[in-house]
């Protein structure tokens, strides 16, 4: 059974959630998701721009629908509180898509770090480091960084 298996798994018991089986959602995908809410969580506040922000990035880019942008967000969430740890769902995440795929992910981070029109020092720490974890050199992070403050965030092209 994959970590990823095992964690839905503890996740489905542990916080009361259906089984996914009729939701098939790429691992990749979950992890992704993962990674943007715990951006928007760093600072102890998820606060109404951060959340539009993230449920409108994840609709673009890794769901077809509202609803299911909202239950991959939900379930993301559940993993996220059971991992907590950044790296790992940077590993779950891979480096199969080429650096223009993670610097649209970071961009992606920045963009919902930045949503509340204010970047603290934690969540700065963080995607900063997420941008290291990645695999991106400081000028990708940086123009990462830009482009999802700017609202060029990367989210039109799909998975």
């Amino acid at each position: 059974m994959s970590l990823i298996a095992r964690l839905r798994a503890y996740a489905a018991d542990a916080f009361g959630i259906a089984p996914t089986a009729d939701l098939p959602v790429d691992d990749e995908h979950l992890a992704a998701t993962a990674l943007l809410v715990h951006v928007a969580r760093v600072d102890g506040v998820l606060a109404a721009p951060e959340a539009e922000r993230l449920s409108r990035l994840v609709r673009r880019r890794y769901a077809d629908s509202g609803e299911a942008a909202d239950a991959l967000i939900a379930r993301a969430t559940a993993f996220d509180a059971e991992t907590r740890d950044v790296a790992i769902l940077v590993e779950l995440i891979g480096r199969e898509g080429g650096e223009a795929e993670r610097a649209r992910l970071l961009a992606m981070a920045w963009s919902v770090a930045g949503a509340d029109g204010t970047v603290d020092e934690f969540e700065e720490a963080l995607v900063w480091r997420l941008g290291k974890l990645l695999g991106l050199d400081e000028s990708a992070i940086a123009s990462a960084r830009e482009e999802g403050l700017a609202g060029r965030d990367g989210a039109a092209a799909r998975a």
